[in-house]
């Protein structure tokens, strides 16, 4: 099994185009052609998760935070980034990092986080733009069929919890063959017409070298006419956070012991209590102060999340329960997200859980 297996199903998960822009995901450090001897799963990694990947015979770390964030122009173990970099490639170990392309998926850190609170029918809090993108292509009458069935199989036409989606228009096409031409039907420098059918369809923006590939392998003409533009649609189901409702409506008091308990944190953060109960809750793992408005917006009781600066709290404006649980503890059941992922796939070598808390801040 080699590496490039490996991020390949990963990426099935968390296509790396989900990232935001700002994010370095993907293979950090190491070679698709290595072959796996073991898989750590860690949030961070660090100089003791290198030892850790060593210690446990594993040459592939998984980690939700990238390790190289911004650019590197040297490597001389000045600080913990590099060294970490210095290890790695020392120990031949490959570092693979999801991040925000995870952040963005609905199986991701956000639904874990559902997950372990209870919450029940979780949606996408903001719906991700500019992934969905719309082909248009133009097949002889005859094999539009088998065409339309075939990108179908490779992920076209996929809309939320329908598949097989497109839309179909019949008419005729012209061409012209130059002298070096080899037309499929007519002659060269003949003006033909000939029975089309245009089929569009829409698809993720992941899956279009899938799909282009497809679509040149089954298209029976010498040159495909086809088109692809990026639609302003949002995606329902991609995006980041999630918001859902409680079982049952409790008070303020027992959902912060619930976070508190849940989250295993030394300290929850929160503005104003309101006197009413909680039952509808947004969720947002890291860095989530950017998604206030949009948790008032949905009527969310409560929103949880981490990193909320002194001023960001006033943004509650009495309107909902702000609650800041901490970076690490938002994020630290992703690990286990993706061990239980990846477990479900690969049995040959193991798939470890970190046993390291790569968490920078304590409590007293």
């Amino acid at each position: 099994m080699k590496i490039k297996d490996i991020t390949n199903y990963l990426e099935e998960l968390a296509p790396l185009s989900y990232a935001e822009d700002f994010d370095n995901v993907g293979l950090l450090v190491g070679n698709y052609a290595t072959e796996v001897a073991g898989v750590l799963v860690t949030l961070d990694t660090l100089e003791e998760t290198i030892d850790e990947a060593i210690a446990k015979n594993c040459n592939l770390i998984v980690s939700f935070h990238p390790i190289i964030f911004g650019g590197l122009k040297k490597l001389n173990g000045n600080n913990y980034v590099e060294r970490v970099v210095l290890k790695a490639i020392k120990n031949d170990i490959a570092i693979y990092a999801t991040h925000t392309a995870l952040d963005n998926t609905h199986l991701g850190v956000s639904a874990k986080m559902c997950e372990v609170l209870g919450i029940k029918n979780p949606q996408v809090l903001l719906p991700k733009k500019n992934i969905i993108k719309k082909l248009t292509t133009y097949i002889p009458f005859a094999q539009a069929n088998n065409i339309r069935e075939k990108l179908f199989e490779v992920g076209a036409g996929k809309i939320g919890n329908y598949s097989n989606c497109s839309f179909n228009m019949e008419g005729k096409g012209s061409f012209k063959g130059n002298e070096n031409s080899n037309p499929v039907v007519g002659n060269t420098g003949e003006l033909r017409f000939e029975e089309e059918t245009c089929i569009t369809f829409i698809f993720e923006s992941y899956l279009e070298s899938k799909i282009l590939q497809t679509l040149y392998k089954y298209h029976p003409y010498e040159e495909v006419s086809y088109e692809i533009i990026t639609l302003e649609n949002y995606n329902q189901n991609i995006g980041m956070g999630m918001i859902g409702e409680l079982p049952s409506a409790i008070t303020e008091d027992a959902f912060l012991k619930l976070v508190k308990k849940k989250f295993k944190t030394g300290c929850v953060r929160h503005s104003n209590k309101l006197d009413k109960k909680i039952k509808k809750v947004a969720v947002l793992g890291g860095s989530g102060s950017f998604a206030i408005n949009n948790a008032i917006q949905q009527k969310a009781d409560a929103y949880i999340s981490a990193d909320f600066k002194y001023h960001e709290f006033f943004k509650a404006e009495n309107k909902i329960l702000l609650t800041d649980v901490g970076h690490y503890e938002s994020e630290q059941f992703t690990k286990n997200l993706l061990v239980e992922y990846l477990s479900k796939k690969f049995t040959k070598f193991a798939v470890i859980l970190s046993e390291k808390s790569t968490n920078p801040i304590y409590y007293f």
